[in-house]
């Protein structure tokens, strides 16, 4: 299976939001990526519920919602009301994790699990076989535009080969400095899917900057 690629509106221009998302829907993009944040579990806060049902309604592509928020139990159910598809959880802040992505799963959405950089992938372990996706963020969470963290591609590789070892169906995201210069590398270490924000919208060619992220190994040499 190809990789997936899944644009973040942290870095859209909310001014003209509906254009950006219409760009996405027409773009190689597979997912909608959503920084859900609350200036608690973060140091940064970013929007909720409003923006993700009216993104849903203007959206040909999955909402992929990732929560960064204290006891995000209170909103599991809001969330999927709001038009997630794929809800994840910070490890971090999840105090029964298992009862979490258990409920997420129940309500009919994919279940992620996070894990902020200095957080070992081994913790995950016990927890492995009811996610659907870890998403192993390579910057500090809470802001866009962060250079990747170099040591969490030894990361990457470790969680790869605990899943293949236990032969679980579960995807690898990473968050985090994903650029067109090593979308191709990540790749290759066993990410699933690449979240960028920036990176795209600060592109001059949004669509064709999801596409290289999309297709790295068409990129011509010296880009």
């Amino acid at each position: 299976m190809s990789h997936l690629v899944a644009p973040s509106i942290l870095s859209a221009d909310f001014g003209h939001l509906e254009r950006d998302i219409v760009m996405l829907n027409n773009s190689v993009a597979d997912w909608i990526h959503c920084d859900i944040m609350d200036g608690l579990f973060v140091p940064n806060l970013s929007f909720g519920f409003p923006v993700v049902e009216y993104v849903k309604k203007i959206s040909a592509k999955p909402l992929d919602v990732h929560l960064m928020i204290v006891d995000p139990d209170r909103y599991l159910t809001r969330w999927k009301k709001a038009g997630a598809d794929i809800l994840t959880v910070q490890y971090e802040a999840c105090v029964h994790l298992h009862r979490t992505v258990t409920e997420i799963r129940n309500l009919g959405m994919k279940a992620g699990i996070a894990v902020n950089p200095h957080t070992p992938v081994c913790l995950l372990e016990n927890v492995l076989p009811y996610a659907d996706m870890i998403l192993i963020m390579t910057v500090n969470p809470g802001f866009g535009g962060q250079s990747f963290i170099e040591v969490c591609l030894d990361k990457i590789t470790a969680l790869r080969q605990m899943i293949d070892k236990g032969g679980f169906d579960i995807l690898i995201q990473v968050d985090g400095g994903v650029d067109t210069h090593n979308a191709d590398m990540l790749v290759k270490a066993g990410v699933d899917v690449l979240v960028a924000g920036s990176t795209v919208f600060g592109s001059s060619d949004p669509a064709e900057t999801i596409k290289l992220l999309k297709y790295p190994e068409e990129k011509k040499p010296g880009e």
